[in-house]
């Protein structure tokens, strides 16, 4: 395709003057082509690409930092995980980066964050490999090229993996460089050929631009019945957001990243980014589909030798295998990626310590502490008997990515939900009977028929009892489900190691939640569960 002049002028500015090739908004063939060509990844059985991205593969958290300036100081959440840096330091990673690029092919993607067209933001995606730029095709919102005829970039990411920083240079932590700069609308990105940072760093600009707009930027998928009833769906990773979230009777709206504004909810994306690990055609038959479509990319995903078959099990380079595909590679994902307000907002946390409800419904004040302390658990390794597991505290269901001050999401969501009167839950897809080692994971069955009560409006009104300790409100009887494990402590053969294991999570949850105490009204604080 031929690089149209707003595109060359642009990448001038961004002192890319003397590239090689410029490959502008090419379509998957081609970038398969010439990723394959480039030696960039292996063609897998049925058609998905399959790549690589160690020694990075995951975000790199300490590696990301925020131009600190005038018209931002007050609006960002300085600290451990919004690390700032000074317009200097950026300008001279710019320039290193730019010096990095000569000669090198560039591949331009133009693309859209936001299915709404009322709060879409172009972006433009500069990579210098092919598969990148697919992945960036994969996961933003595709329009036709009519529509693009003037495209100005609202943002733009420049990523060049293979450029590596020098930390006493650059002023970096480690040869990966995740710089973000809103005064310049740039996001810089080298030394990690970790896709998911093209797309988390423009997560992140959005979380800072829509609450001004008064809209709430939300961790989360989303799907929506055949009448149009909207649920959204909050969790960390393992808690079984995407799984639960794809459900064949119900419009996929996404299952990452959702903006609710006074439209609805809308979609952030126009991909899915799925954990693959442990897949199975049973479990999750519409996402293990997706792996046999041209056009996916399996991100460290093992390969059998000479069959090129994915070994979902093999996690000899990571657990944290990724795919990324269109969002329409789901049957039933929406059209619009739209949908109206939200008549359920659920909460899912992985509780290791077996002592949560395995469903129980929220105050309007419970909800906002619940976001707020954004709690799940995991265990800390098997391999060498490690049993004892470790509370998760992040905070809106997505820490790293929430650039303002948590309290303004979540006085966003308080809001809304009152507005639009959204119910509100909290769903335990962890442990029951015991903590690690000793309990076993609530049966799937059970977790989907409670999801499917809520959706259905039959937990609505029904007899609740409230949680001792942490006060929810714990339905009585869900269709579909043994009455005997809705209460914890009846599942526990030893009810007084159950009561000091609940009050041991209790003071972990008022230890992290004190941080916010200031910051909250006073019945958010008191929504806050007796040790």
């Amino acid at each position: 395709m031929t690089v149209p002049d707003h595109v060359t002028s642009h990448l001038r500015a961004l002192g890319l003057t003397d590239p090689g090739p410029i490959h502008y908004n090419l379509k998957p063939p081609v970038l398969y082509e010439m990723a394959l060509a480039q030696d960039e990844g292996q063609l897998a059985a049925q058609g998905p690409l399959c790549t690589r991205t160690d020694p990075y593969t995951g975000r790199s958290p300490r590696d990301r930092f925020l131009v600190r300036d005038a018209s931002n100081i007050d609006t960002i959440n300085w600290g451990a995980v919004n690390r700032p840096t000074d317009a200097a330091t950026f300008d001279h990673l710019q320039e290193r980066l730019a010096d990095h690029a000569t000669g090198k092919p560039l591949f331009v993607q133009d693309l859209y964050a936001g299915a709404d067209p009322e709060y879409t933001m172009p972006v433009r995606i500069i990579t210098e490999k092919a598969w990148h730029s697919l992945f960036a095709y994969n996961m933003f919102v595709r329009r036709p090229a009519i529509d693009r005829a003037d495209f100005e970039p609202g943002f733009t990411v420049l990523d060049l993996c293979t450029f590596k920083a020098d930390p006493e240079r650059d002023n970096t932590n480690s040869e990966a460089a995740i710089f973000v700069s809103l005064e310049k609308e740039l996001v810089l990105i080298g030394g990690t050929h970790y896709a998911g940072e093209i797309k988390k760093s423009i997560f992140s600009v959005l979380n800072h631009r829509l609450p001004g707009e008064n809209v709430l930027p939300m961790h989360c998928s989303a799907n929506e019945d055949p009448d149009g009833s909207t649920a959204v769906f909050f969790g960390l990773s393992g808690t079984g957001k995407t799984t639960l979230s794809a459900d064949a009777s119900r419009t996929l709206i996404g299952d990452d990243e959702h903006g609710w504004s006074e439209n609805g909810v809308f979609n952030f994306e126009g991909g899915c980014y799925a954990k693959m690990i442990d897949l199975t055609p049973e479990q999750e038959p519409e996402i293990y589909s997706t792996t046999e479509r041209f056009g996916t990319i399996l991100e460290n995903v093992m390969l059998e030798d000479e069959t090129r078959t994915p070994d979902f099990t093999d996690d000899t380079i990571t657990r944290n295998t990724r795919g990324s595909y269109p969002i329409d590679y789901i049957p039933n994902a929406s059209e619009t990626g739209q949908g109206g307000h939200p008549d359920h907002v659920i909460f899912l946390t992985y509780d290791a310590f077996g002592v949560l409800p395995p469903v129980s419904k929220l105050t309007p004040e419970q909800t906002m502490f619940h976001f707020l302390s954004g709690y799940t658990a995991k265990v800390a390794g098997t391999e060498r008997g490690v049993s004892a597991p470790k509370a998760t505290f992040s905070t809106c269901f997505g820490e790293p990515f929430m650039v303002r001050h948590p309290a303004e999401y979540a006085e966003l969501l308080g809001d809304k939900i009152r507005t639009h009167g959204a119910q509100c839950w909290l769903i335990n897809t962890g442990l029951t009977g015991g903590p690690y080692g000793t309990g076993e994971r609530i049966d799937l069955q059970h977790t989907r028929a409670m999801v499917d009560a809520i959706l259905t409006n039959q937990l609505n009104d029904a007899p609740t009892t409230p949680d001792p300790v942490f006060g929810m409100h714990v339905p009585e009887h869900v269709p579909n489900v043994p009455d005997t494990i809705l209460q914890p402590r009846n599942t526990w053969e030893d009810p007084d190691a159950f009561d000091q294991q609940a009050a041991e999570l209790a003071r972990m949850f008022a230890e992290n939640f004190a941080k916010y105490a200031d910051h909250v009204s006073a019945g958010v604080e008191a929504a806050a569960p007796t040790a």
